[in-house]
């Protein structure tokens, strides 16, 4: 390591090599655990989405059209996709009630697993811009869509998009939250990516245990200390 320029400050320089360790380290991190956030968001989405369809599908059973629903997931549960995509597209046209919703989003998720990002956001799409569904289906499907098209978004459209979720009292801040922060970071905006993630880190039960430790650690990358900020707020 260089020695430091003649009349620089033993406190300058340790600064600025603290500065570049930090650096270092949140682009070490940004490039291990990158995609590794994003994939973790497509799993918390889709857990999410495991339990709409359980509790739609129970409050509902006794109903030709949960009968239905029940039956394609079962088809896609055995493989059966040539029996199970007939039942999701008439369930998807049978209005707006929350089976006609969550059929889309599981038609845009089969698409997705065929590589067909363009049909799968078309579906997500569908249901987020469609104001006669109930509010959580169209922000599930806004965050599936954002997901499904997150590689080829410009980071002030993904910010854009998903601010209104990303916040404490947002059923999806810690999914909505963590792709905006990595939005913010691509923007050079540390300061503000930092603020959030350590929102999530401290967003308690609303928030995963493992998405909350994701966010700490980058937010400590951020010159952020998660931990000492917490001890504050309870000492308080």
């Amino acid at each position: 390591m260089a020695l430091p320029p003649s009349g620089t400050t033993d406190e300058a320089f340790l600064r600025e090599v603290d500065e570049e360790y930090r650096r270092a380290q949140m682009l070490s991190i940004w490039q291990r655990h990158g995609r590794l956030i994003i994939g973790a968001v497509v799993v918390a989405l889709l857990a999410f989405g495991g339990f709409l369809f359980w509790q739609h599908q129970t409050a509902s059973a006794a109903g030709q059209r949960g009968e239905q629903y029940d039956a394609a997931l079962r088809e896609i549960e055995q493989n059966q996709l040539d029996k199970a995509g007939p039942a999701l597209a008439k369930l998807s046209t049978s209005g707006n009630n929350g089976f006609a919703a969550m059929a889309t989003i599981v038609e845009g998720n089969q698409l997705l697993q065929k590589k067909d990002v363009k049909g799968a956001s078309a579906k997500f799409a569908a249901v987020a811009n469609n104001s006669s569904y109930a509010k959580t289906f169209r922000d599930y499907a806004l965050l599936r869509q954002t997901v499904a098209e997150y590689d080829t978004l410009k980071p002030e459209v993904v910010i854009s998009r998903l601010q209104g979720l990303a916040k404490p009292e947002s059923a999806w801040f810690g999914s909505a939250g963590e792709l905006v922060a990595t939005a913010q970071i691509k923007l050079g905006k540390r300061a503000e990516a930092g603020q959030l993630l350590q929102k999530i880190a401290q967003g308690g039960d609303n928030v995963p245990e493992t998405t909350r430790q994701r966010a700490g650690q980058l937010a400590s990358v951020l010159g952020i200390d998660v931990l000492d900020q917490s001890k504050e707020k309870q000492a308080q």
